[in-house]
């Protein structure tokens, strides 16, 4: 399936333009809800997912998969089970952060069909730049082709983690800062070397994943599965440079 991906970068521009960005730092108390323990939920989120389910069905008609619809009918899910065309999307990734005036957070957009992630958005509105990448055609901002990080020994390596543990003690640095989107950009702009995630939803990773191999990094569930955009509720993903990397790294973040 071909999508005109500039098009779709222009519609993810246009939904954080009209829902999101007038709210950063404009929520009133009750615009910010928890949906459960730790998890917050904005009228930013909301509205966004509403406007953008719209406008990417009216491109490229199929099911849709939000983080927030999601939240209510968990039956939507299975979408990614079954062939055809699903859109994945994540209004406001970091909605911690959003809420908290803090600007790291991000719309992150994949388009999945018949279970393989074919294209994927990540947009950070506010320097309103998004990267791109299709499948096999590599990963761009601004025109200009997005690389990962050369691998680099252990001891000068930087990532991203949720639970320190063994590879804080074996590496330069790790820490992780509220959203998934971010770590991805980090990791294509070669500003962070590796990521580990326990939590797998589609919304959060189906997008980054395929823009960190179509930069040239390498990816896999830590049992060396390859990703694919359906629920691991209890994986664990790791991404790096290279596999070279990735096998150093594997025995210490598990």
């Amino acid at each position: 399936m071909k999508v005109d991906v500039v098009k779709v970068a222009g519609l993810i521009r246009q939904a954080a333009e009209a829902e999101i960005l007038p709210r950063f730092k404009k929520l009133s108390r009750d615009q910010i809800r928890e949906k459960k323990p730790n998890q917050l939920v904005t009228d930013a989120d909301v509205m966004a997912e509403r406007l953008l389910t719209r406008l990417l069905t009216e491109v490229v008609p199929g099911a849709v998969v939000g983080e927030e619809a999601v939240d209510g009918n968990p039956a939507l899910l299975e979408a990614l089970n079954h062939p055809g065309v699903v859109w994945v999307i994540d209004p406001v990734d970091g909605t911690g952060n959003f809420a908290n005036n803090n600007p790291r957070f991000a719309v992150i957009v994949a388009l999945v069909v018949d279970g393989v992630t074919v294209a994927g958005w990540i947009h950070d509105p506010i320097p309103n730049r998004t990267v791109i990448a299709e499948i096999g055609q590599g990963a761009w901002r601004d025109g200009t082709r997005l690389k990962v990080a050369a691998e680099v020994p252990l001891p000068q390596m930087t990532g991203s983690v949720k639970k320190r543990g063994k590879v804080a003690d074996c590496v330069l640095h790790v820490a992780r800062r509220g959203s998934a989107a971010h770590d991805y950009l980090d990791l294509v702009t070669g500003r962070q070397h590796f990521a580990h995630f326990r939590r797998l939803m589609p919304w959060d990773h189906a997008a980054g994943v395929l823009i960190h191999v179509e930069a040239g990094g390498h990816a896999a569930m830590l049992g060396g599965e390859v990703y694919t955009p359906v629920l691991h509720a209890d994986g664990q993903l790791l991404l790096t440079p290279g596999p070279e990397s990735w096998r150093q790294l594997a025995p210490l973040v598990d």
